[in-house]
């Protein structure tokens, strides 16, 4: 089963690049990366409001809405800043250039974020084996930057 979720894992990371470029062609057609981000927001937004409503979602009491960590709110102001960043920095340093710095900044702060089971994450303690795994992507940054 764990198969499964690495492969729709794999499938999520595919869009991304596609994502990017897409809301790069919002930008230019806006001239504005905010606009872009915004715009790609929205959208995403009325798509999962067509689904709540499709797959007869229940909507979440405001009692279940009180026990959200305060700081979790913070994941869409974090979602608005990624996908601008990208927008900004797509054309600039290329689709490749782009994803393989985001994968390795992802790889820092997951091991990171697993060290010390933060926002969530089961504790997982910093090893030779994942340093090494991280010091591998950032290898292969290296490699599409030369190359």
């Amino acid at each position: 089963m764990q198969y499964i979720y690495m492969l729709v894992a794999l499938l999520g990371g595919a869009v991304l690049p596609t994502q990017v470029g897409l809301n790069t062609l919002v930008a230019k057609a806006t001239s504005s990366p905010i606009w872009a981000s915004g715009i790609s927001f929205f959208v995403g937004t009325m798509a999962m409001f067509v689904y709540f409503i499709a797959s007869r979602q229940p909507w979440p009491t405001t009692q279940v809405i009180s026990t959200i960590p305060h700081y979790a709110w913070v994941a869409g102001v974090l979602g608005a800043i990624y996908v601008t960043i990208t927008i900004v920095v797509a054309p600039k340093i290329g689709a490749a250039m782009l994803i393989s710095l985001v994968v390795a900044g992802q790889m820092v702060a997951a091991i990171a974020l697993d060290h010390y089971g933060l926002v969530g994450f089961t504790q997982h303690p910093i090893n030779w084996e994942r340093v090494t795994g991280a010091i591998m992507i950032i290898g292969g940054v290296v490699l599409i930057r030369k190359f």
